[in-house]
């Protein structure tokens, strides 16, 4: 089938967002400074630091973020709403320095998954079903890239494919048990997802530590944070919208060739 030329344009504009996403970037281009600073500046523990509190706010995001969005269709996605909201939490975050990301981090991410259905609803997904509650929490995945990752794997279709089966394996065990705590299925997911993840959040984490930011500075590396990853899921269920018009493979050919 052939994509017509608007959704062909959609497409291009998709691919920008998620063949070069960089958080490090942004944010070096915002403060004037490479985040590597950052990094000299953090305890010795950070990175395992960093690893606990990216799972812990993985899962309470998972449990709360879509619980307040109604069903009701596409409408224009709340994106200025949720960044004030992480705003927020980043003036927080960053008077209380490090020590703060165990609570800091968990309410961004649930805001910053909420902003994600949100976008996943203006895309004509519907929010409360199993397959787009995992395709939402796939988007903080999409967002990073490991150092394992070549020029070949680190593509958005690399990654969606590298989690196929553990996101297939999520959708079902949350489609019939409709819970998310504990079980196998949610665990080997979400794990797959943190390894990612925790790449953007230890940038994150690296910027809010130069001390010249303080809490103004938190406020805008959340903000960034959060731009980021709207922009991920904006490409992300825009590429998921056109699949479900053209065929994935038609998409995906299309997506190749651009």
């Amino acid at each position: 089938m052939k994509i017509a030329p608007e959704d062909l344009e959609s497409l291009r504009y998709a691919k920008s967002l998620l063949e070069y996403p960089s958080l490090a970037a942004k944010i070096a281009g915002v403060i004037g400074k490479p985040i590597e600073i950052g990094i000299t500046m953090l305890p010795a523990d950070w990175s395992a630091l960093v690893g606990k509190a990216t799972q812990k706010a993985l899962h309470t995001a998972m449990g709360l973020a879509i619980v307040t969005l109604a069903d009701d269709g596409p409408t224009r996605s709340s994106d200025r709403f949720h960044k004030m909201i992480v705003a927020a939490t980043g003036a927080g975050g960053g008077t209380f320095g490090f020590g703060g990301l165990g609570v800091e981090l968990p309410l961004s991410t649930t805001v910053m998954l909420r902003s994600v259905a949100d976008i996943a609803r203006s895309q004509g997904e519907p929010i409360k079903s199993a397959e787009t509650r995992i395709a939402c929490m796939q988007v903080f995945a999409l967002g990073g890239r490991t150092k394992s990752d070549d020029a070949t794997d680190s593509g958005y279709f690399a990654v969606r494919t590298a989690l196929a089966q553990a996101a297939n394996d999520a959708a079902q065990y949350l489609a019939s048990q409709g819970a998310t705590a504990g079980a196998p299925q949610m665990i080997r997911f979400i794990a797959g997802i943190a390894e990612r993840f925790g790449i953007v959040v230890s940038e994150k984490v690296a910027a809010q530590a130069i001390p010249v930011l303080g809490a103004v500075g938190g406020a805008v590396i959340n903000v960034l944070f959060i731009d980021h990853f709207q922009d991920i899921a904006r490409g992300h269920f825009t590429v998921r919208r056109l699949e479900r018009t053209y065929g994935v493979e038609t998409v995906r050919t299309a997506y190749a060739r651009l």
